[in-house]
């Protein structure tokens, strides 16, 4: 999405793109970046070393898994914030619109690079 100034349309955004675990950028704010991705199945365990990660849901459930705590279900409308250095493992179970709110440069899967990584100059 070439056009990431002034008003955005969620609606709009999440129907410019049907594939699963790949963020666009549709906004910026300072150092951040505010992503959309559409999510389906199981993502990887990760973690990110030096940034949080903010999930809000805007349509469907998240899952989010932790080794060191309980699993957390998002439903539509709302948002965790992920701390750096949490390893977790986000799962939607059917399709899921999330927004993602994060510095600028913060790779998808974190401290991983395996097929599903986006190399943030791709976005």
């Amino acid at each position: 999405m070439s056009d990431i100034s002034g008003k955005v349309n969620l609606k709009e955004a999440f129907g410019k793109f049907a594939d699963h675990w790949r963020p666009r950028v549709v906004g910026r704010v300072n150092d951040f970046e505010v992503k959309v991705a559409k999510l389906e199945g199981e993502f990887v365990w990760h973690h990110h070393e030096e940034e949080d990660e903010l999930f809000f849901v805007v349509k469907g459930m998240l899952r989010l898994l932790f080794k060191d705590r309980e699993e957390v279900r998002l439903d539509e409308g709302e948002f965790m914030v992920v701390p750096r250095g949490v390893e977790h493992l986000p799962i939607a179970d059917e399709e899921v619109w999330v927004m993602l709110f994060e510095p600028s440069g913060t790779r998808n899967t974190g401290n991983l690079t395996n097929e599903r990584t986006v190399d943030p100059e791709d976005l």
